[in-house]
């Protein structure tokens, strides 16, 4: 996590570095911008990618906060490799330092098979994912660690295709199963009641190709609530499951600690008759803390983008020559 003595002083400024496969900007590839950035900055970075298809893996190193990766257009701006194995190392795109801002960017991961393959793994504290388009079929969004905001993205997968223990917030997002017959569309990792993580999805659209279900336990006090969202006949009657492999390793019983909530959801998969009896329907007042930024504390730091650009600074060399 970011020192406060190195947060910038103005947020409303950022510099500016190009990517541009063409040779037109900074630099070709995005990791050659993101390694461009000093450790420990005390400045906004604004990395503006121009149109293409890149194939790289990527990673944002923990000592590299307050940098915002940015396309014009999720649709033509695509961060793409195919890797399976797992979920720390498969990624195609690691955010690991805090205070990062993803924008208008395609991540994929493109592998086939059957195994784990992860497109983004959030494991730095306060990032803010917007209008992005994130896909895989396997632990697409391993959404490890912090708190973090997602506003108007798509997302697709099939098993567990949004896992780990974060805090997180999905607002008006679009979450899209591929699983044919059962897939499961979270895997919250909450261990303790005493940890401050879970899942809301306010607002949302759940859609699937085949059949679904909203989530199962990876932790055993896992928490995820769907708020004010349309789910469509892909999610199955039950609504959730409790993973019955996991739980016993855990010699517990999820289905005592989970929290599985549901306010206010419309479309055919929202008939709660034959919901687990586990699961709940919440009242306004159970819902109410789930339904606002301030379940991440984002009024602290989400931020506006900059407005204002400067060049990068130049690095001085130092030449060796005999005096």
């Amino acid at each position: 996590m970011a020192d406060s003595s190195t947060e910038p002083k103005d947020l409303s400024t950022a510099i500016l570095i190009r990517v541009d496969q063409s040779g037109q900007g900074d630099f070709k590839k995005i990791q050659d911008a993101i390694d461009a950035v000093p450790s420990n900055n005390s400045d906004l970075y604004y990395i503006w990618v121009k149109p293409g298809t890149y194939r790289e893996k990527i990673v944002v190193p923990v000592d590299k906060p307050y940098i915002t990766l940015s396309g014009t257009k999720a649709s033509n701006t695509i961060i793409t490799r195919s890797e399976a194995g797992e979920i720390y190392d498969s990624p195609t795109l690691s955010i690991l330092a805090a205070d990062f801002v993803g924008r208008y960017l395609t991540i994929q991961n493109a592998y086939e098979g059957s195994g784990k393959a992860v497109a983004l793994r959030v494991s730095g504290d306060k990032a803010a994912i917007y209008s992005c388009r994130i896909l895989s079929r396997q632990d697409t969004v391993l959404d490890d660690a912090g708190r973090h905001y997602f506003k108007n993205c798509y997302i697709e997968g099939s098993v567990d295709f949004i896992c780990g223990n974060a805090a997180s917030l999905f607002e008006k997002c679009h979450l899209h199963s591929l699983a044919e017959r059962t897939g499961w569309v979270t895997a919250q990792h909450r261990a303790s009641p005493v940890e401050n993580t879970g899942y809301t999805f306010l607002g949302c659209k759940i859609t699937g190709i085949g059949t679904t279900l909203l989530g199962r336990p990876w932790g055993a006090y896992s928490r995820v609530i769907f708020a004010l969202s349309y789910l469509s006949s892909a999610i199955q009657p039950e609504g959730w499951n409790d993973w019955a492999y996991f739980t016993k390793r855990l010699h517990c019983k999820s289905d005592r600690t989970a929290f599985y909530g549901e306010y206010k959801c419309y479309g055919p998969g929202a008939d709660r008759s034959k919901r687990v009896a586990w699961s709940r329907g919440l009242s306004k007042e159970e819902a109410t803390p789930f339904l606002s930024k301030g379940m991440i504390g984002g009024g602290g730091w989400l931020r506006i983008s900059p407005i204002h650009f400067k060049k990068r600074p130049v690095v001085a060399t130092t030449l060796q020559a005999d005096m």
